[in-house]
């Protein structure tokens, strides 16, 4: 595996690769911090037969002024050794001098529809920044094939709207959400509460779970869903949340039933951090955490 920080350098690296006809490039754009579910990522982008490069870069856009951009764990060479182990080819870690270089504070890619509401109302910006770096990725890298986690399923959907919107030639692949033993999804972020908010943590997946219950027996009411998961929340005296909402899973817009193609998700701050967590109903109707 080969670390490479530069994008001049990142560039002649794959296109050196792109000698051989038959090379399939996968990129998994991550934060770093990684975990299970990234490692997942990378062993997906194998399974398809991808020289898979794997980005570590904090971006500085997509974090607000109150959010915690300074204090996200870097921990760079357990990173590395992570991707390393999974079979990652390269591993590109570019500095935020590389990626906004001077003049580019005016350029941004925004998608305006899917980013508005969940996560879009109360992080202004958040997808505007995600866009344009992920847009960035892209054509440094120029993968065939690129992997998320749907978790973050709403920036999923900005993303596959992003790309088709470009017509960037990149196959967009969604991931399963993978979680803890208890069901809480693993995030980097989860590295920030306490014992006693890793305990309550769980509400999370318990909401969902209560919803996924109520619609295998049959019920598809949102405001009734909705309500089932509030009073699984307010069992957890550390929680606060920020949304819970039942979407159309491609549109994202509020739907009055749950049904196939459905997304039930929710936002929840558990004393400081803000943890996000969804259940998608499939086409055929099946709940899937």
């Amino acid at each position: 595996m080969r670390v490479i920080r530069s994008i001049p350098e990142m560039r002649a690296a794959l296109a050196e690769a792109r000698r051989d006809p038959a090379c399939r490039i996968g990129l998994a754009p991550t934060m770093g911090c990684l975990h299970e579910g990234h490692a997942s990522l990378i062993r997906e982008l194998r399974r398809r037969g991808c020289l898979t490069v794997v980005s570590l870069f904090v971006n500085p856009t997509q974090f607000g002024p109150s959010e915690d951009f300074s204090r996200y764990p870097r921990p760079f060479d357990a990173d590395c050794r992570l991707c390393d182990q999974e079979g990652a080819a390269f591993v590109f870690a570019p500095d935020a001098a590389a990626m906004y270089p001077p003049g580019s504070d005016t350029v941004f890619v925004e998608e305006t529809a899917l980013s508005r509401g969940l996560c879009g109302a109360s992080r202004p910006g958040h997808f505007r920044g995600v866009a344009t770096v992920v847009t960035k990725l892209f054509q440094i890298v120029q993968p065939h094939v690129a992997v998320f986690g749907r978790k973050d399923a709403q920036q999923a959907c900005v993303l596959e709207r992003v790309t088709a919107g470009l017509n960037m030639p990149v196959e967009i692949v969604v991931c399963p959400i993978v979680r803890e033993p208890d069901g809480l999804a693993l995030s980097s972020r989860n590295r920030y509460l306490t014992p006693e908010e890793r305990i309550q943590a769980r509400c999370l997946v318990e909401a969902l779970r209560e919803a996924a219950a109520r619609v295998k027996r049959g019920e598809r009411q949102a405001a009734g869903l909705v309500a089932a998961m509030e009073a699984c929340l307010r069992a957890r005296p550390l929680a606060r949340p920020d949304y819970l909402a039942v979407v159309d899973a491609r549109t994202l817009e509020p739907v009055p039933e749950a049904g196939p193609s459905t997304l039930v998700a929710l936002a929840v701050r558990v004393g400081g951090t803000r943890l996000i967590d969804n259940l998608w109903i499939n086409e055929a109707g099946e709940p899937i955490l």
